[in-house]
C-alpha cells in the first residue's frame, strides 16, 4: 500500500492538524512530482511520508524491486542515522530528510562507487547555493557546513549504503539538511541550519527541487564519464569546496587508531590525503575527521 502523502487533503481532521506549525508547512508532493519525475529523467518516483524510522532503511529494503531514481522523503525521522550509526533527529518539517536509489552499474565500475557520497555533497552544496543563497562547505567525507555568526556549524550530512543484491542492487544515498531549525532546537552546540545561516529562502519545496536537479546533473555527468572523477570534474569541484583541505586534522580510524596531519588533497579514489609530521603522505579512506585548526 502506498503511504498517504503529507500533502493530502485532511478535511476529516480538526482544523490546524496539518499545519500544527504555520512556519513549517508540509511538502507539496504533487508539485514536486510534476517538477522532478519525467520521462527520460533520473527521478522515476517520489514519495513523501509523514514519519518513518529511516528513509535509508525503507528504501534499501526495496532496492531490488525499485528502478533507479526512486526518491523517498520523510517529514520526520524517528531513527535517522548518520555515519558510525550516529542518531539524526529534528522536529517535524524543520528540515529535508530524504534518500535516493542509484544504480550506477554496469556503466560505472564498482571501485568508483565510493565517489557517490562526495558527489552528493557537491550536488547538495550547489543546489543550496542556487535555491537558498547559502554558501555551504564540505567537511570530508560527508558533512555539510554553514557559517553562523562567524562559526562553522554542521547543517547536514550524507550517508551512502550498498543495497539490494545482484543486478538489481545499487546504492541508497541519504541526505539530511536542517532548514528552519532554531537555536533553541539544536541537538548539539555545533549544529546549524539554513535559517541560522541567513538563507534567502527556507521554502523546503524550492530547496528540495534545486538539490535533486543538481544531483541529477552531477550524477549524469559522472556516469557518462564512467565514474572518472577527473573527466567529470568531480574531483576538482569537491576539492574547491572542501573545508577540510589545508587544515590540520585528526583522522580517527577503525581499530582505535588515529592519524594527525595536514589535509593536502583528495586523491583519485576519493580518499583524504594527510601529510604527517614524519613527512609521510597517508591516504585515509574511512574514518572520522576532526578539524584541529583553521586554514
Amino acid at each position: 500500500m502506498t503511504p498517504r502523502d503529507a500533502s493530502d487533503d485532511s478535511s476529516d481532521l480538526p482544523e490546524g492538524n496539518r499545519w500544527s506549525d504555520l512556519e513549517r508547512p508540509p511538502l507539496n508532493v504533487a508539485s514536486l512530482r510534476r517538477a522532478l519525475v519525467r520521462d527520460g529523467g533520473l527521478w522515476t518516483s517520489l514519495d513523501v511520508v509523514p514519519t518513518t524510522g529511516s528513509t535509508n532503511t525503507d528504501l534499501a529494503a526495496r532496492a531490488d524491486e525499485l528502478p533507479e531514481g526512486a526518491v523517498l522523503v520523510a517529514e520526520e525521522q524517528s531513527s535517522g542515522r548518520g555515519r558510525l550509526d550516529r542518531r539524526w533527529s529534528a522536529p517535524a518539517r524543520s528540515g529535508l530528510f530524504f534518500s535516493v536509489l542509484l544504480k550506477p552499474g554496469p556503466a560505472v565500475p564498482v571501485e568508483r562507487w565510493g565517489w557517490l557520497p562526495l558527489l552528493t555533497g557537491v550536488a547538495v552544496a550547489t543546489g543550496l547555493s542556487r535555491a537558498a543563497g547559502v554558501d555551504t562547505a564540505l567537511k570530508w567525507p560527508n558533512d555539510l557546513l554553514v557559517t553562523v555568526g562567524g562559526e562553522e556549524r554542521k547543517a547536514g550530512g550524507i550517508l551512502a549504503e550498498r543495497a539490494g543484491s545482484g543486478s538489481g542492487g545499487g546504492v541508497v544515498v541519504g541526505v539530511g539538511i536542517n532548514v528552519t531549525l532554531r537555536e533553541d532546537e539544536l541537538p548539539v552546540p555545533g549544529a546549524g541550519s539554513l535559517a541560522l545561516a541567513g538563507a534567502a529562502s527556507t521554502d523546503r519545496d524550492t530547496v528540495l527541487r534545486a538539490v535533486l536537479r543538481s544531483l541529477e546533473q552531477w550524477y549524469g555527468d559522472w556516469r557518462t564519464a564512467e565514474g572518472d572523477p577527473l573527466a567529470s570534474r568531480l574531483q576538482e569541484t569537491y576539492a574547491a569546496g572542501c573545508a577540510t583541505l589545508g587544515r590540520k586534522v585528526r583522522a580517527e580510524l577503525p581499530g582505535d587508531r588515529s592519524i594527525t596531519g595536514e589535509a593536502v588533497a583528495v586523491d583519485g579514489d576519493g580518499r583524504l590525503v594527510l601529510a604527517t609530521e614524519e613527512g609521510v603522505q597517508e591516504p585515509v579512506g574511512a574514518g572520522d575527521v576532526v578539524h584541529l585548526r583553521g586554514a
